[in-house]
């Protein structure tokens, strides 16, 4: 019998969830939610076999739903997700979880009591390039890593709601997170604000990870070009990403500063300084992308199918990264002091 899913939220990412529900064989679509008459009589026409509702109460209670898939305004997150766990439905939500880590943390529990799945939309883990990165990391083919840079920029969309930390930064925390497979120590962070204040269109993030690993973040919607990039630099080896380029997302580059135990006395020239570098061959590797909402669509199937609440960006995962993202805001309110976790 397939997994029958409702919908609540058919703005900008809403639509995609339905249709990836709507297209695998393991789910059902049974209704949409938005409180525009505008889009229900869009999603009317697109799907008219399923039921459309403009109160997401009346997809809760629905008893012909089994799961509820949550793309609503994140300060709506946890009263929608509270109500839906409470009456027995496994929740998917968009990132970031809740609005605080006490609300994140309160959901997680009521999940565990009700014994539901509470899965959090961070799509960029369900990324094959991304997935590929991991095991880069963790079989060590880049060596030990240094530190990771990541760019997340763009001329809009401007966000009235969140600043640009919690809309775009939460992807690349994301990332770093299961990348690392650890949580930030401290934080510090910079902000401007200059079109709704007291909302910073740009921000400027340093995180420190344990092993002395620091990653660096830039994300705005205040920016004259698009990019979504992220170099990792090992002792080994160096690995770029950039998303925007499907067909060679990845690129390996051999590079590294060679172990010299012997150390001239003096140095002179620029070409010592050089000669104490390496670089070797660049490649790309085979990297099978399709479409990570699909998979992340997939992954949510799998843990409702099995009651896995310990599936990839779980509850716990989602807590973690609004942790951060607290930190982000304290820190810059304090005008960029490093702030512990």
């Amino acid at each position: 019998m397939p997994i029958r899913i409702g919908v609540i939220g058919a703005g900008r990412w809403g639509p995609n969830l339905a249709r990836n529900f709507e297209s695998l064989q393991r789910s059902q679509l049974r209704c949409v939610v938005d409180s525009d008459p505008e889009r229900c009589a869009m999603v009317r026409k697109q799907y008219p076999d399923i039921d459309v509702y403009s109160d997401a109460e009346q997809a809760i209670t629905n008893d012909e739903v089994d799961a509820i898939v949550v793309a609503t305004p994140t300060v709506t997150h946890y009263d929608i997700c509270a109500a839906a766990l409470e009456a027995g439905k496994h929740v998917l939500v968009e990132k970031p979880l809740t609005r605080t880590s006490e609300q994140g943390q309160k959901l997680v529990e009521i999940a565990q009591k009700n014994e539901r799945v509470l899965m959090v939309g961070h799509v960029f883990l369900f990324n094959g390039a991304i997935r590929r990165m991991k095991q880069y990391v963790a079989e060590g083919e880049l060596g030990r890593t240094l530190y990771i840079a990541a760019t997340r920029t763009n001329f809009g969309p401007i966000r009235m709601d969140v600043n640009a930390a919690w809309d775009l930064a939460t992807h690349d925390i994301s990332i770093a997170n299961y990348l690392l497979d650890a949580m930030p120590t401290s934080v510090s962070a910079t902000g401007g604000s200059w079109i709704n204040a007291p909302v910073e269109d740009a921000v400027f993030v340093n995180l420190r990870y344990p092993g002395d690993v620091m990653v660096h973040l830039h994300a705005s919607w205040l920016h004259p070009r698009k990019a979504r990039g992220i170099e990792i630099v090992g002792d080994r080896r160096m690995l770029t990403f950039d998303d925007l380029n499907t067909l060679e997302p990845i690129r390996i580059y051999d590079n590294q500063v060679k172990d010299d135990t012997v150390s001239p006395p003096f140095i002179d020239t620029i070409s010592e300084f050089r000669a104490a570098i390496r670089q070797g061959e660049v490649w790309v590797p085979n990297v099978t992308l399709g479409e990570p909402l699909k998979t992340e669509c997939d992954a949510f199937l799998d843990a409702v199918t099995a009651n896995d609440r310990g599936c990839i960006s779980n509850g716990e995962f989602g807590v973690d990264v609004v942790r951060v993202l607290e930190a982000i805001d304290r820190s810059m309110a304090a005008g960029g002091s490093e702030e512990a976790l």
